[in-house]
């Protein structure tokens, strides 16, 4: 049922500022017609019409606005009109909502101006129905009285809650501040209203415009500011999950017993992130042969970052079941065809199966650039790829043909993906390319650089000679094997 709106208006129209009061024995004056109208015609009439009423915000009944007109005594039919309109274009800072049950409606809370000098706006609503409709964007916060009669239902076995309408109100409005309106003899519910969630309480009949305005501007600043603290814990909170999610899926090798020495760098190409389209994985089997991948998925944002995941856990259980070489490409093709979200995804894809004597390895390429290795007296060099095979999720049915190489007796051997040779050399189109990172690690060991502090020196001059962070992703792992 419509909301009797109209009547109300023209009450706290008087006491609000907007027109002097009338007096009692007297009509209602020609400066309380509302703008926009002509008084002439039916003066007394203005109260009784809705539609002419809801032409002006101002001048609806939810609305209360203090009035600045400079002279009560100008002509009603030309000078009145000019001030309301001026009056409604002026912005206002704030915006109260006021929710209170008077059926007289004489209004509890006085003529309001923010820090600005600038009239604070009151909406006026006598149920939490009204409220609904009148809580918009523009409504900075909300003057509850706590004697509001609770809505049917809001009670219990035992009694209503004292509490029930501000618990509604702050399910219904949860971004806007909200300040309890109490009486002096009920202080304690005043401090239960602040624990239940309200930003401040204050006592109705001791209310004047200035401790008001002042109580508003700090409930809405202090809303803002517990909002916004929220906002940064929840972000953080996410933040540490997504790391610790990310940390968690990458490998821990498993080299338990072999006499080789690991390390690795990973660069996500994602701001922001821990983990990237970029996979590698190391594992020794139970006769001794250690078993390296390396591994990259076409793309870095997440989904890619997943399915690179996939793959890698994948290699690790089919490795861990004895399979290798064609056999452990051709299942990890079916899982990539499984998994990926778009026929197009591929994969390339590095793998070295090293003998338990170190001394020769089997190397399986799938689209993927040859691995580094350097020794004692031997410059650094490339391993074979002749026999490069396709990329995972190219070509249905594919081989992958399984290498023989000699290692010696003490050596480097650098897996990489294309991220580490694919950056910019200067402020050109020049990439580094794989002969530029074979001929920095040829200087980088000449200068005694091993381990972590040789992969480190080598991503830090990548970065450098690209100007700045890398597009792609990137990873890196080294074995070395000392006699």
């Amino acid at each position: 049922m419509p909301v009797p709106v109209p009547r109300q208006r023209a009450i706290p129209a008087a006491e609000c500022g907007q027109a002097p009061a009338a007096s009692p024995d007297s009509g209602p004056s020609k400066e309380q017609a509302p703008p926009g109208t002509n008084p002439a015609e039916n003066p007394t009439s203005q109260r009784e019409n809705p539609t002419e009423k809801r032409e002006k915000p101002t001048d609806t009944s939810t609305d209360r606005t203090p009035d600045r007109t400079p002279d009560k005594s100008t002509a009603p039919h030309t000078a009145v009109p000019r001030t309301d309109r001026r009056e409604s274009s002026t912005p206002t800072n704030l915006t109260v909502l006021l929710i209170e049950d008077d059926p007289a409606g004489s209004p509890i809370v006085p003529d309001l101006i923010d820090q600005a000098g600038k009239p604070i706006r009151v909406r006026t609503a006598r149920n939490l129905t009204e409220a609904e409709r009148l809580l918009t964007d523009d409504v900075h916060c909300i003057l509850l009285d706590l004697a509001l009669s609770a809505p049917a239902g809001n009670s219990d076995a035992e009694g209503a809650d004292e509490l029930a309408v501000l618990r509604d109100v702050l399910e219904l409005a949860p971004r806007h501040a909200v300040l309890a309106l109490t009486s002096s003899s009920d202080a304690e519910r005043g401090a239960e209203a602040v624990a239940v969630g309200a930003q401040d309480y204050l006592f109705r009949d001791e209310l004047d415009g200035r401790l008001l305005s002042r109580a508003i501007r700090y409930a809405v600043e202090r809303k803002r500011s517990d909002s916004a603290e929220r906002r940064l814990a929840e972000g953080r909170m996410r933040a540490q999950e997504n790391r610790r999610l990310e940390r968690g899926l990458l490998p821990t090798p498993l080299l338990a017993g072999s006499p080789l020495r690991f390390a690795a760098r990973y660069r996500p190409g994602r701001s922001r992130a821990l983990l990237g389209g970029d996979f590698y994985d190391v594992v020794r089997t139970p006769d001794g042969t250690v078993h390296a991948m390396i591994g990259d998925v076409c793309g870095h944002g997440p989904d890619e970052a997943a399915l690179g995941v996939e793959l890698r856990i994948a290699w690790r259980a089919l490795t861990l079941a004895g399979l290798c070489g064609d056999e452990l490409l051709g299942t990890l093709q079916q899982v990539l065809e499984h998994e990926r979200s778009d026929d197009e995804i591929f994969a390339t894809l590095c793998a070295v199966d090293i003998a338990p004597d170190g001394r020769s390895a089997g190397l399986c390429l799938a689209g993927h650039p040859s691995p580094l290795i350097a020794g004692p007296g031997t410059p650094a060099r490339l391993l074979p790829y002749d026999n490069n095979g396709p990329a995972l999720g190219l070509l249905p049915g594919a081989r992958w043909p399984r290498m023989q190489v000699e290692l010696g007796t003490e050596w480097s051997l650098m897996l990489y993906t294309d991220g580490l040779i694919e950056g910019h050399v200067g402020e050109g189109r020049e990439r580094l390319g794989q002969d530029g990172m074979v001929e920095m690690v040829r200087r980088q060991l000449a200068g005694g650089l091993q381990g972590e502090e040789l992969l480190r020196a080598t991503v830090n001059e990548v970065r450098e000679l690209n100007g700045g962070e890398l597009a792609d992703d990137l990873a890196v792992v080294l074995l070395d094997r000392t006699a």
